[in-house]
């Protein structure tokens, strides 16, 4: 679902942030619910530094596996700021960015993986915070 194609009535009833996991928890007006791991949201941030300026591509960002969100801003009634204790903080995930990450996330997450192959970069740690395995 594109975030066009979103109803404009579906919002957050619950936001929660779990720290020691890093994971955003959001529970959706029409019942859905996601986790999503701060690093997910850290490398799909919709901040120009992510989506670059008029780019066919976003930005691949790299290095992001231990960041952590350190503060959860509200933006309104529409959106919030979520600031990365890697310093990123120009981000602002409005309720239908938050429900298509949500929705897209396997997908997401798996071009964000072939793309980091592509650049030759191997992530140093799982979305649980472990090493990866060597062989």
């Amino acid at each position: 679902m594109s975030i066009q194609e979103l109803k404009t009535g579906v919002y957050p009833t619950d936001i929660k942030l779990q720290k020691r996991s890093r994971q955003l928890l959001i529970q959706f007006s029409d019942g859905l619910r996601f986790s999503l791991s701060a690093e997910y949201l850290r490398v799909h941030s919709p901040s120009a530094e992510v989506k670059g300026h008029g780019a066919d591509e976003p930005i691949l960002v790299i290095n992001k596996e231990g960041v952590n969100i350190e503060k959860i801003e509200a933006i309104g009634r529409y959106a919030v700021r979520l600031i990365f204790d890697d310093g990123h903080d120009t981000g602002l995930y409005s309720w239908p960015i938050l429900y298509e990450l949500g929705s897209r996330y396997e997908d997401n997450w798996k071009k964000y993986l072939e793309r980091l192959d592509k650049a030759g970069h191997q992530r140093m740690v799982d979305m649980n915070g472990r090493e990866p395995e060597k062989n």
